[in-house]
């Protein structure tokens, strides 16, 4: 657990205070020593000079953010000229092909989230696929997010929502932002742990969610710590727990899900991604210094923000992350039929 810094007010420690609840020059030298092997080994590992940093959704959420901080931070550390280049539309799918269309060389990579693996898994035709098309980089952070219902909601706990689910088939509704979004893929794969029903409305928009949640046309969202932190705190909003396997450091007096459906774990990640076909050396090369720029202490508090910690994980680890999630929201998506219009 990292020491508390009163020094610094960010919304992590304000959950807290919540009632009732967050050097290629000598490579080059090796191998005119050496032969021609070495000398292409330190070219796949070149950094370029200028790197594009795609985020397919539109500035100031999360994504966007994490991005012009790491975009920073990497030309301020190499010397590059590292700038962030929105695409949004379709669930994140027109950044998302722009990338997997792009050279392989690290000159332009994908900053996304779990979205990109949640979105796939209801999509019937795609461009890409998330497991070919992409060479994963480097995890940024993960965290849980919050089931939350209304302040009126007479549903105090977890176990109360699905007692009322289960004593009548699909009369509680839930809210996210659109078909095959993180919000409904989690809150589907509840649904299937705890054998029971539950009637979607997609929105356009988790903010969309939250206020028809508030008023009291949805009985439950699940979404991000930021998304409901201003609810919760104006008492509009109540968390009825995290979906982490346990409870989150920003918020241990939220119980996670899992306490009362064994089992339940959905959480965000947030991660960089280069075109497949990039060459490994480069991969790996870029691992180690976002790496190394996510573990400062700025960026812990920035991620804290989030309810998140930073990913410490090697681009190998961070694949088969990425192949697990794919598989397993695949596996809500048929067993829950859910499919994209």
């Amino acid at each position: 657990m990292m020491p508390h810094r009163p020094r610094l007010r960010t919304r992590a420690t304000a959950f807290l205070a919540l009632p009732g609840i967050p050097s290629l020059a000598a490579l080059a030298a090796v191998g005119l020593t050496f032969g021609v092997t070495p000398i292409a080994h330190a070219a796949d590992a070149a950094i370029p000079k200028s790197i594009r940093m795609v985020v397919p959704f539109p500035p100031s959420g999360s994504n966007d953010v994490f991005a012009r901080l790491v975009s920073d931070k990497l030309s301020k550390k190499l010397g590059v000229t590292a700038i962030v280049d929105n695409k949004p539309g379709a669930g994140g799918a027109i950044g998302a092909e722009f990338v997997a269309r792009s050279a392989p060389d690290g000159a332009t990579l994908l900053v996304t989230s779990s979205t990109l693996t949640a979105n796939a898994a209801v999509q019937p035709k795609t461009s890409y696929d998330v497991n070919r098309s992409f060479a994963p980089v480097a995890m940024l952070a993960s965290g849980p997010m919050v089931l939350a219902v209304s302040d009126k909601s007479p549903y105090k706990t977890v176990g109360d929502l699905i007692a009322a689910a289960r004593k009548d088939k699909g009369a509680i509704n839930y809210g996210s932002a659109g078909v095959g979004s993180i919000n409904q893929m989690s809150s589907e794969l509840l649904a299937g742990d705890a054998g029971i029903e539950f009637t979607h409305v997609p929105y356009k928009g988790i903010s969309n969610a939250l206020t028809d949640l508030i008023a009291g046309q949805v009985q439950f969202v699940i979404a991000s710590f930021p998304s409901v932190a201003t609810q919760v705190k104006s008492g509009k909003v109540r968390a009825l727990g995290v979906t982490s396997p346990s409870r989150s450091r920003f918020a241990p007096q939220w119980p996670s899900v899992a306490e009362t459906v064994p089992n339940y774990s959905a959480e965000l990640w947030w991660g960089v991604f280069a075109p497949a076909g990039t060459p490994q050396a480069l991969v790996d090369k870029l691992n180690a210094e976002i790496r190394d720029i996510i573990a400062t202490p700025e960026m812990r508090e920035i991620f804290s923000r989030e309810g998140a910690e930073p990913s410490a994980m090697t681009a190998a680890q961070f694949a088969e992350h990425i192949r697990r999630d794919s598989a397993r929201w695949k596996q809500v998506a048929k067993a829950r039929n859910i499919t994209a219009e």
